[in-house]
């Protein structure tokens, strides 16, 4: 709220110029506060997994969702374990790719090439931290199947984070696109669902650890509302 004395004798139309400006340097102290607590937190998990101290943890959620006496199946009927690995897929380097893909060539499409290039580039810088991370940590897979050794390191989970990377930039994205509050939670409540989900599918299907998968949460969120604040600057700027 603005001192009586702004309102008093500045114009309706400098008013609401001051208030967007206000608004537009809250969202972006607020934006970089909630990125330095998703990073310290990522910071702070990196830290007990480093040390061992989430093993036990992670082995015992694990094992909640084998099957009794062959823990390299999953629990659960053959068509929960077939929707659980279609999941899954909603975060693989093929989908994604073909996905950030279109969203780019639409936005290039309608002259939107600042958007385009902020979107790919989160996605894409996103991919390389996230192999440059599991290099650093060099954290085995679970041992419940082949297939999981086969894959690369575990911490952290490249699914989950580039899955939030990549739903969460897409979510506010769409959410910019209307005023209206209600389709704004929407697509901000399907972001987080399918991020949520593909981070709960790499557990059940035993081929990450429970910490591998919050991990990837939390700096995928941070890695997008990087880029989210980035947004609103460059917007303000008129960059795009």
């Amino acid at each position: 709220m603005l001192p009586k004395f702004f309102q008093q004798h500045l114009s309706p139309t400098r008013l609401r110029q001051i208030r967007d400006f206000l608004f537009a340097e809250q969202t972006v102290l607020l934006g970089i506060g909630l990125v330095a607590a998703l990073v310290f937190a990522f910071m702070e998990i990196a830290d007990e997994v480093s040390a061992g101290e989430t093993h036990e943890i992670d082995i015992a959620i694990l094992e909640m969702f084998r099957a009794p006496g062959d823990p390299s199946q999953m629990i659960g009927p053959f068509w929960f374990q077939e929707a659980v690995r279609d999941v899954t897929a909603l975060g693989s380097f093929s989908v994604l790719t073909l996905m950030v893909s279109s969203v780019a060539i639409y936005l290039l499409l309608t002259r939107r090439a600042g958007a385009a290039v902020l979107v790919a580039g989160a996605v894409i810088s996103g991919s390389l931290l996230t192999d440059l991370l599991k290099t650093f940590f060099d954290r085995p897979r679970p041992e419940f199947s082949a297939v999981a050794q086969a894959l690369s390191a575990s911490f952290p989970s490249g699914h989950s984070m580039i899955s939030a990377v990549t739903y969460l930039t897409l979510g506010v994205l769409l959410a910019r696109l209307t005023d209206r509050r209600r389709e704004k939670v929407f697509f901000f409540g399907v972001a987080i669902v399918l991020t949520a989900l593909v981070g709960v599918s790499r557990v059940l299907l035993g081929v990450h650890y429970p910490s591998d998968v919050v991990a990837g949460w939390a700096l995928g969120a941070a890695w997008a509302l990087a880029a989210a604040t980035l947004a609103s600057v460059l917007r303000r700027r008129g960059a795009i």
